[in-house]
């Protein structure tokens, strides 16, 4: 299957945001993401990662006997996810995913006045307001790049690419962040584990849904995304949610690595947000945490570069990159996602603590002090699925 790719050419706002495209940029396929892949690809596809998807969708035959992965933690974990799959099957079209192959369509036209907020700052204003009173952890605002749009969606009956049109006049990008439960995150590798990313996408999809359907009540176009439709993390962060870490994710000042995002396509004018700088470059290029905890040794620990491991990285950007067929290869393996490079990242931590907001502080200035104290204090340590639950019961035979 050929990539669908085109060459795109780089933006002055990119320094801010630490983005070092070259010449050899190409826009990003869905087609060629890990996750589509495992279907249409046979270099990955196989009876391991078929299983993995089924068991989000059907019971097992067979609980495993290991503390995470027993029947009341794949129960959890498929509850967790209950709310985004009825949402992600709301067309009738349950092989196309809202959320994940396609925006949510489960939102209703608004009318042909449009209601004027003041100026742009007024309106940004606004927006992050009802976005936090629906339930939004983080929200941040930037403009449409096209660059970090995908070139073509993943079809999966065909099991290949198909259009990935968006309304003209799309100017703005509302990004939201919703936090992970750390306790959950914390015994990570486990179906438990699993709980924490259902959740996020859950209370993600329901932000999503209730502040594009505010903005379309208001007369304007909104177009909520989750996975689908573009790149998630270039675009927050532009809005100023965070910065790009050595494990391939974004890290928050408020949350770490611990979350999950989903974006608002809009022609209402809003005010954007700046790019920001809390040290996080700097800790990565002298922290392995995530290389060295990562079960599939996925996540290389080498200094920014473009190098490719296979067609599920987009080409020529220098940056960290993970091995996405490792990656998947290990989850398929589990039979649930993993999580431990954002539990063993020393920046997920509870910052309500006065004693972790010190922490993040510090890390700023002194980084080297700062992982000295987190290696001390046993950061990233994996908690006991069985800690977690507050009744101990014995697996079956």
């Amino acid at each position: 299957m050929a990539r669908a790719v085109a060459s795109v050419a780089t933006d002055d706002s990119d320094a801010a945001s630490g983005f070092v495209l070259d010449e050899g940029f190409e826009r990003f396929s869905q087609v060629d993401d890990v996750f589509s892949r495992s279907s249409w690809d046979e270099r990955i596809r196989s009876e391991k990662s078929a299983k993995f998807y089924a068991t989000y969708r059907r019971p097992l035959a067979n609980w495993k006997s290991a503390p995470g992965f027993q029947q009341r933690d794949y129960a959890f974990r498929n509850a967790a996810w209950h709310v985004t799959d009825l949402i992600a099957a709301f067309d009738g079209e349950s092989r196309n995913r809202d959320g994940f192959l396609d925006p949510l369509s489960a939102l209703q036209d608004g009318p042909d006045e449009r209601i004027q907020i003041g100026t742009p700052a007024d309106a940004a204003k606004e927006i992050k307001h009802i976005a936090k009173a629906v339930g939004a952890d983080l929200v941040g605002i930037t403009a449409f790049d096209e660059r970090w749009v995908y070139t073509e969606r993943f079809d999966p009956g065909a099991e290949g690419p198909r259009p990935n049109p968006l309304p003209e006049g799309l100017e703005h990008c509302i990004m939201i962040g919703q936090a992970m439960d750390p306790d959950l995150i914390q015994t990570a590798p486990s179906a438990l584990a699993g709980a924490s990313t259902g959740l996020g996408y859950s209370h993600d999809v329901v932000v999503l849904l209730t502040l594009a359907q505010y903005i379309k009540n208001l007369g304007y176009e909104a177009v909520a995304s989750m996975n689908d439709t573009a790149l998630a993390i270039p675009l927050a962060i532009k809005a100023g949610l965070g910065e790009y870490g050595k494990h391939g994710l974004l890290i928050t000042p408020e949350f770490g690595p611990s979350l999950r995002l989903g974006k608002i396509f809009t022609d209402m004018p809003l005010a954007h947000d700046k790019p920001i700088d809390f040290g996080v470059k700097q800790m990565c290029n002298m922290c392995n945490a995530c290389s060295k905890a990562c079960p599939s040794k996925a996540i290389p620990d080498n200094e920014p570069n473009n190098r490719l491991h296979n067609r599920s990285n987009i080409s020529g950007i220098t940056k960290w990159s993970i091995d996405g067929e490792k990656c998947f290869g290990y989850w398929s393996k589990i039979n649930s996602d993993c999580s431990v490079c954002i539990r063993a990242c020393p920046y997920t931590r509870d910052y309500r603590s006065r004693r972790n907001r010190v922490w993040l502080r510090l890390s700023k200035r002194l980084p080297k002090l700062a992982l000295r104290l987190d290696r001390r204090e046993g950061g990233g340590e994996r908690k006991a699925a069985v800690e977690w639950w507050p009744v101990e019961i014995k697996p079956r035979e």
